[in-house]
């Protein structure tokens, strides 16, 4: 298999949003995004108790793409206008289509804020095209166990393929445009060739642990995190070094569209910007009331 070369090694830096700290590969001034992948934050691992819980994000509106969160560690509960409500646990992953607009409400529940405890997760905005941006809006809930997964031989490589296509095992989440998303976890010398569509832009944002990626670069915490590939090759070889490692793997197809971005929103033109929050201040996004 030709492997992809890489287009740009990345840092995670830390920044503030609000009263969290938390880690931004994208957007950084060495990549902008990855085409259709505009923004990914990785917060915690933080310890949440009743004295310290600056996670609980009250009703916020989207308009114009997929907020999609990975949780890693602890326990969050999901609120939206379409009336759903569910406790996302480690290991599930809740994919929200924002579509035409959605207003949802995120936070650690009250009884895991109460006993405390471990909370970390990925936070990615997957961009929608232009032709669906002004689709009904839409919530997936998937859960750690029901993930389908594909191992590597010796078992030290586990692929859980959460959306799009991994040598004919397919995600449980429904996806709006061809994109794969899978969480990798490697034992030490575990070894695997992902193969990635002609047609993907694709990265790997590094979790915890270190790896050795094309059998060239090194993948390390607080230093290099995130690789960006080009699509010059039909895959990538992910190989583990002394310590376990996790990582999230993203391929799509690129929309090669205009972004413009406002806070929640994520649209092609200023106007639809403009549109957007004309449209949320007059409740046409729905309603969710404050917990």
């Amino acid at each position: 298999m030709k492997l992809n070369s890489i287009k740009t090694l990345g840092r995670s830096d830390y920044v503030n949003m609000g009263p969290i700290r938390l880690r931004q590969p994208i957007p950084t001034q060495s990549i902008d995004r990855v085409d259709p992948f505009i923004l990914l934050h990785h917060y915690g691992p933080y310890e949440v108790s009743e004295q310290n819980n600056p996670f609980d994000l009250g009703p916020h509106p989207h308009r114009g793409f997929e907020p999609v969160t990975f949780l890693i560690q602890g326990e969050q509960l999901h609120r939206d206008s379409l009336g759903n409500e569910s406790i996302i646990k480690a290991g599930d992953v809740q994919w929200t289509t924002a579509g035409r607009g959605i207003i949802h409400a995120e936070a650690p529940t009250k009884e895991f804020v109460k006993k405390g405890g471990v909370l970390e997760g990925i936070q990615l905005w997957l961009n929608l095209p232009a032709e669906k941006k002004m689709i009904p809006a839409n919530y997936q809930h998937g859960k750690n166990e029901d993930f389908r997964l594909v191992s590597s031989d010796d078992n030290k490589v586990n692929i859980q393929i959460i959306a799009g296509e991994l040598n004919g095992v397919y995600g449980r989440i429904k996806t709006q445009t061809s994109v794969n998303a899978f969480m990798i976890d490697i034992e030490a010398s575990g070894n695997y060739n992902i193969p990635i569509p002609k047609n993907h832009q694709s990265m790997i944002y590094l979790l915890k642990g270190e790896v050795t990626v094309n059998a060239s670069k090194n993948l390390r915490l607080d230093d290099n995190q995130i690789i960006e590939f080009n699509q010059d090759g039909e895959g990538i070889s992910i190989s583990g070094n002394q310590q376990p490692a996790k990582l999230l793997f993203l391929s799509g197809k690129p929309f090669n569209e205009s972004v413009v971005t406002y806070g929640p929103y994520v649209m092609n033109t200023q106007t639809e910007i403009m549109e957007a929050m004309r449209d949320y201040q007059m409740g046409k996004m729905g309603f969710l009331p404050a917990n």
